[in-house]
C-alpha cells in the first residue's frame, strides 16, 4: 500500500512538472484578472508573461530546442483554428488589446502550445513508448480528417462522433506505456485521450471563469462549460498526441541510424 502511494506521488510530481507551462498560463490569468497591470491592456501582459515563460523554460533546459519545434507548430495551428472560429461567432475575446489580429489576441496559440509542451515534457519525464502503433498512412489522414472536421462542420455535417469511432477502431490495441520509479505501466491508449481531454475541459472551464475567452452562454455571466465539449477536446488532444507521437519517433529512427 505504501508502495502504491509513493508511486502515485512520484507520478504526480512529474505531471506537475510537466504542466508548468498551463499551470504558468491559468496562474496568469487569474493574477491579470485580479490585480489589473499598468501600462498595457491585460491580453497584451499575458502575450509577454507566455513569450517570457517560452524563454525562460528553454534557457534553464526545462524545455528542449526540439520541444521547442513542435511546440511552435501547435502554436501557428492553434492560432489558425482561434482565427476561424472567432470569426464564426464560436467563441470571442472581449477585452480590449494591441496584438489582436481579427479579433484574436496572440497569446491564445500559447493555450494551444502549452497542451504540446506538456505532452512533450510527459513523454520525456516518464519515458513513454507506444505499443502496437497503427501505421501511418492511417494515422496522419484520421488527424488531418479530426482538424479539417473543426472547420468544415460550419457548412457541413459534424461528424466528429464518426472520427470517434474511427479512433476507438484505430487505436484498439494500441497502448501507452511510462515509467514511474523505474517500474514501466501501461495504460490503453485510447484511455489516456479521454482523460487528458476531460483535464483539458476542466482547465477549459478555469479559463473562461478567469476571462481567457467568452462563450456566446458566458457573455452574461459565467457558466460551465458544455460538457460536450470534451468530445471537441478529445479530438483535438488526439490530433496533438498524434502530431507528437510521430515527430517523436521520426526523431528516434533518425537517431538510431545515426548511431548504426
Amino acid at each position: 500500500m505504501l508502495g502504491a502511494l509513493t508511486q502515485l506521488v512520484r507520478f504526480g510530481w512529474e505531471q506537475a512538472l510537466s504542466c508548468l507551462f498551463p499551470v504558468v498560463i491559468f496562474a496568469s490569468l487569474a493574477l491579470t484578472q485580479v490585480i489589473p497591470l499598468p501600462f498595457l491592456p491585460r491580453y497584451d501582459w499575458l502575450l509577454i508573461i507566455c513569450l517570457l515563460m517560452q524563454w525562460l523554460m528553454l534557457r534553464s533546459g526545462l524545455e528542449t530546442r526540439d520541444e521547442l519545434k513542435v511546440i511552435t507548430v501547435f502554436h501557428f495551428i492553434g492560432l489558425a483554428l482561434e482565427l476561424f472560429k472567432v470569426h464564426m461567432g464560436s467563441w470571442s475575446y472581449p477585452e480590449e488589446g494591441y496584438f489582436k489580429v481579427f479579433g484574436v489576441p496572440l497569446y491564445s496559440g500559447f493555450m494551444y502550445a502549452s497542451v504540446a509542451s506538456y505532452l512533450c515534457q510527459a513523454w520525456r519525464r516518464l519515458k513513454v513508448d507506444l505499443v502496437k502503433w497503427p501505421p501511418y498512412l492511417i494515422v496522419v489522414p484520421l488527424a488531418a480528417a479530426i482538424y479539417l472536421n473543426f472547420f468544415l462542420h460550419h457548412f457541413w455535417i459534424d461528424i466528429r462522433w464518426i472520427l470517434s469511432g474511427l479512433v476507438l477502431l484505430v487505436f484498439w490495441r494500441a497502448w501507452v506505456t511510462y515509467e514511474v520509479g523505474g517500474i514501466r505501466y501501461r495504460m490503453p491508449l485510447a484511455l489516456s485521450f479521454v482523460l487528458i481531454g476531460f483535464f483539458i475541459w476542466v482547465a477549459e472551464n478555469i479559463a473562461t471563469f478567469f476571462g481567457a475567452w467568452e462563450y456566446p452562454n458566458q457573455t452574461e455571466a459565467w457558466s460551465l462549460v458544455h460538457l460536450g465539449k470534451v468530445s471537441s477536446w478529445l479530438l483535438l488532444v488526439i490530433v496533438s498526441f498524434l502530431i507528437v507521437a510521430t515527430l517523436k519517433q521520426f526523431k528516434g529512427k533518425n537517431t538510431n541510424y545515426m548511431a548504426s
